[in-house]
């Protein structure tokens, strides 16, 4: 099953990077191609800068996650397959975001608009959580380590679908799509792995 789940998230993050690669200047070195690949940069929109502002810390502690559950012993072979993959898609996704927001000529003031938000709905864990999950040991630590990312991804899927509805720019809203399909793929193996224990 596992397996199966694997090879479905590796082909989805082989399309997007062809997808983005493509959008990135894919054609023939000429006016037309480099102006096209301009114009993919010029358009943007205050949803496509919130969305890389608030993706770009909410991926960070994903990866902080998974690299606190992938620093203790004793761990589920499933669940540090599922975080090391976790923590492998989404830090080229950070650099993207960084790169589109120094495009856009857009600060990176990602952390206050997510302490902004304040309503729970982003998924971001509260520094408790984070520590529960650091002082977590063995099989308490998979499970928690599950019950955390599920909540987390789907802050996540609610933040991309915002901006495949809102946003312009056509790079970051094939990224918003591509995280609402591998995130909701990962949640359900994280309530199969979780059903299991």
């Amino acid at each position: 099953m596992l397996k199966t789940r694997t090879l479905f998230s590796a082909a989805v993050a082989v399309a997007a990077a062809l997808a983005l690669s493509s959008c990135a200047g894919g054609s023939p070195a000429g006016t037309s191609a480099s102006s096209s690949a301009d114009a993919s940069v010029a358009v943007f929109n205050d949803a496509d800068v919130t969305f890389a502002q608030m993706m770009i810390p909410h991926h960070e502690q994903a990866v902080e996650m998974s690299d606190d559950l992938l620093a203790k012993d004793g761990i589920d072979q499933d669940v540090v397959d599922l975080a090391t993959e976790i923590k492998a898609a989404q830090e080229p996704e950070i650099a993207q975001l960084n790169a589109w927001l120094t495009e856009w000529d857009a600060e990176d003031n990602s952390m206050s608009g997510m302490h902004d938000m304040g309503d729970g709905s982003d998924g971001m864990m509260s520094d408790d959580d984070m520590m529960a999950l650091q002082d977590a040991a063995g099989t308490d630590a998979g499970q928690l380590f599950l019950e955390q990312m599920t909540v987390h991804h789907e802050g996540a899927i609610a933040m991309a679908q915002i901006e495949i509805d809102n946003g312009e720019n056509t790079d970051a809203q094939a990224m918003a799509e591509t995280i609402v399909t591998t995130q909701t793929a990962e949640i359900a193996v994280m309530a199969e792995l979780l059903a299991a224990q």
